[in-house]
């Protein structure tokens, strides 16, 4: 397994799905990450919006996508490709307004590089992020059961 205290394990709806996440290329992004899923914060939030062929955002506890943890994080654009599996911060038209919403993409999505944080890739369980129920909004949405990190006690 990639370094536990930045390997995120989020068990969903879906399965259990693993995130390598890079501090290397966001450590901003992915330390409040790390603060967020050791705190319980994303337990039980929905995947609000997936669109096939692109992508699968949570993040969003009302599940409205207008929701979040209410701290804004500064970009970490970077040259890393937004490709199959990599995890990316959601924003709005401000480059500095990622706060808990984030996506996993489905396919390649290069068009998103350098305009968006990428702070990890999923290593285990992206299948199980294939099963993931679309819509937009989502109509019964599935949900992360629980996120933490892998260095914690289960």
């Amino acid at each position: 397994m990639a370094d536990p205290a930045n390997t995120l394990i989020l068990e969903t709806t879906q399965g259990r799905v693993v995130i390598e996440m890079r501090p290397d290329l966001a450590p901003g992004h992915v330390a409040r990450i790390a603060e967020l899923a050791r705190s319980g914060f994303y337990d039980g939030v929905p995947f609000h919006r997936v669109i096939e062929g692109f992508m699968a955002q949570t993040g969003d506890p009302t599940g409205t996508g207008m929701g979040g943890s209410g701290q804004k994080l500064k970009a970490e654009f970077n040259a890393e490709p937004h490709v199959r599996g990599v995890c990316s911060m959601a924003r709005a038209q401000d480059p500095n307004s990622g706060d808990s919403q984030f996506f996993i993409v489905f396919d390649d999505a290069r068009f998103l590089d350098r305009q968006y944080t990428v702070w990890g890739k999923v290593i285990e369980g992206m299948e199980n992020v294939d099963k993931i129920k679309r819509g937009e909004p989502v109509q019964d949405p599935d949900k992360i059961v629980t996120a933490r990190m892998a260095d914690q006690a289960a």
